[in-house]
């Protein structure tokens, strides 16, 4: 993703997997909800589960989908995921997940990446790029004084970017303002999310009602995509991504 110019606000999209309970009750209806908002992107999840039925509720909605999460490493199925991307138009798709114990030594970091760094190929092959995202566990686990995540971008060929959830590094115990500085243009996205940094995913709140920094959070990754995400929330998620989504444009971070 090209740096955006120094007045110009990069997009703002949303995760799906906030509204899991609405796709799969309605998915068209529940992305037109989203347009009406004002999105213009969304950011899917296990896509080729739900590529069939993205493709035209993308296309009746007016969204488009610049970044998709869905499992790549260990799994085999590269050339099927990164086809089904480009036919959607996905620019990025982030491996969501790679098990803890694949991070817990200086080696197994270096593996992970080796993975990464062979699907990027077959993803280039298809005209999209491959990334990770982070929970916890890579900014827990510290190897030599190294957060693993940040071993493991040393490791990551160029076409290989990352997508930070900035919450879940707070949880982690790392600061994420200072953590996006250190790995600075490697990372095309982050997900914006709000709450005390618990472990309890129904601790988040919408954006800008929680105890993170979100102004310094984006300023310190001026050229990532911005992806709204609540894992879970003791109200309404909808209402939620609405309210995440007014806040963040009043700020004028969107």
């Amino acid at each position: 993703m090209t740096a955006p110019a120094s007045n110009a606000v990069p997009p703002l999209s949303v995760q799906l997997y906030t509204l899991r309970e609405l796709l799969a009750e309605d998915l068209p209806a529940t992305l037109e909800r989203l347009a009406a908002l004002g999105f213009t992107h969304v950011e899917p999840f296990r896509l080729t589960d739900h590529a069939a039925a993205l493709g035209p509720a993308l296309a009746a909605s007016g969204l488009t989908a610049p970044t998709a999460h869905q499992h790549v490493v260990g799994t085999g199925a590269e050339e099927d995921v990164f086809a089904a991307a480009a036919a959607l138009g996905v620019g990025t798709v982030f491996d969501p997940r790679v098990d803890r114990e694949r991070f817990t030594s200086a080696d197994a970091v270096k593996s992970v990446a080796d993975d990464l760094n062979a699907a990027a190929a077959v993803a280039a092959r298809h005209g999209v790029r491959v990334g990770y995202h982070n929970h916890a566990q890579e900014l827990e686990i510290v190897l030599d004084g190294t957060p693993a995540l940040e071993l493991l971008a040393t490791h990551l060929d160029d076409a290989v970017v990352l997508e930070v959830d900035t919450y879940w590094a707070a949880v982690g115990g790392q600061d994420p303002v200072a953590l996006l500085q250190r790995l600075g243009e490697r990372v095309t996205a982050v997900h914006v999310k709000d709450g005390p940094a618990t472990p309890e995913p129904a601790d988040q709140v919408a954006v800008g009602r929680g105890d993170l920094p979100i102004r310094a959070i984006l300023d310190a990754a001026p050229q990532a995509l911005r992806v709204i995400e609540l894992d879970d929330t003791r109200g309404d998620r909808f209402t939620a991504v609405a309210d995440s989504y007014a806040w963040l444009r009043a700020e004028g971070l969107a």
